[in-house]
């Protein structure tokens, strides 16, 4: 178990299991997310909350990278965290430390070109700064029930909408 302190005292994290994925027609296309948070309440009580969002011509990456995202943000306290993710670019960015990489060569690569996405990949090291967080490689379309269902979530995004603007979408 893990616990936080704060001024009150000690308490024990909720521990949430997120599963994502996203989806892009074209690369760029039309795109969306999905997203499938778990948890039990310290009550016992079960919970599973679904996120999706379509997204009007994006990546599959920025997909990906915003279903962890809004999973992250999504929550309202400090959390202990595992994300399952299809991404090897999501998971390895932080299994192989490829984000520390980055920010100590100020966004760039190893081959010193600028890091793609750096829009969210700030925005996701900010939604999970609060968080113990984990991050876990599923094989996509394997039958994994969840990462299924996340796929379905951000293919019918994709494909049906609303489509919202990608903001920090650039063509380079």
């Amino acid at each position: 178990m893990k616990y936080v302190f704060d001024s009150r005292g000690a308490y024990q994290l909720v521990k949430v299991i997120v599963h994502t994925d996203g989806a892009s027609r074209g690369n760029p296309g039309h795109g969306g997310y999905g997203a499938v948070l778990s948890y039990t309440a310290p009550s016992g009580k079960e919970h599973t909350l679904e996120l999706s969002r379509g997204y009007e011509r994006t990546t599959n990456n920025r997909m990906e990278l915003l279903g962890v995202i809004a999973a992250l943000e999504a929550l309202n306290r400090p959390c202990d965290v595992e994300i399952h993710s299809d991404s090897q670019y999501v998971c390895n960015a932080f299994n192989q430390h490829w984000v520390e990489g980055w920010i100590k060569r100020g966004w760039k690569t190893a081959d010193k070109k600028p890091v793609k996405n750096v829009d969210l990949w700030k925005r996701l090291l900010a939604a999970k700064e609060p968080h113990h967080v984990s991050f876990h490689w599923v094989k996509g379309h394997a039958g994994h029930e969840l990462n299924e269902r996340c796929d379905e979530l951000a293919t019918v995004a994709a494909d049906h909408g609303p489509h919202h603007i990608d903001t920090g979408f650039t063509e380079a």
